[in-house]
């Protein structure tokens, strides 16, 4: 099975709870679409665990962003002290930084921005749309759009593509006062459907660090599973 989760956000505790929860094996496949890190307290070990499993795909998003421009400002001048830039980097993160060493940095560096499956688009927080819902050429969109924006959030946002767009970066308790994730099905009659590609859409940052909730969809069968605090 393909499960995609967004915004763990160093709830290593709960993520394990949630690996269980859906009985993840290595035959399986996780798509991480961003915040893997920031505000929880095990970040630099959740990201080393997660870096160390050959089914995860691990998207960017805008907590490894700003981690990573706070990497290549340190780096930036052409006489660098390579140990005084890890120490920085490590005192990035209050509670676990110690963890941190230049494979976990590397493995920040080289994290893409999307995933394309085919029926389905992982990203973090959004993908730049016509006036008619149409998307473009995505090799060709800045970084900074796929972590920051919010465009998605609004349940009113058209998409017309082929593929069900799945993204986080706003928890979906500021978009119907509940922490479950939300789908938006191409029409009502395919609401319960377990076809990925019977949906738009799907909104899946459960807000852990606010609901003390994580959740995770799997795009096999459009089920959604939640582990809480």
């Amino acid at each position: 099975m393909r499960y995609c989760i967004s915004d763990i956000h160093g709830e290593y505790d709960l993520f394990l709870r949630l690996l269980d929860e859906i009985r993840f094996t290595d035959s399986d496949t996780l798509i991480v679409s961003g915040d893997i890190i920031d505000k929880g307290e095990r970040s630099v070990k959740l990201a080393n665990l997660i870096f160390s499993f050959d089914n995860a795909i691990c998207l960017k998003g805008n907590h490894e962003y700003d981690f990573l421009k706070k990497y290549h400002s340190l780096t930036s001048d052409g006489d660098v002290d390579f140990d005084m830039v890890l120490k920085q980097l490590q005192d990035y993160f209050p509670y676990d930084g110690h963890l941190l060493d230049w494979d976990t940095v590397d493995n920040f560096d080289g994290m893409p921005d999307y995933y394309d499956g085919g029926d389905f688009l992982c990203v973090h927080a959004g993908v730049p749309l016509s006036s008619d819902g149409k998307l473009p050429e995505l090799s060709g969109v800045a970084t900074e759009y796929f972590v920051y924006d919010r465009n998605m959030k609004n349940p009113n946002t058209f998409v017309d593509d082929r593929r069900c767009i799945l993204y986080g970066h706003t928890p979906t308790i500021g978009i119907s006062s509940d922490y479950k994730i939300i789908k938006y099905p191409r029409s009502p009659q395919l609401s319960g459907s377990a076809d990925i590609k019977d949906f738009s859409r799907i909104h899946h940052d459960t807000g852990v660090y606010l609901t003390g909730v994580l959740g995770c969809v799997c795009i096999d069968t459009c089920q959604c599973f939640y582990v809480k605090k």
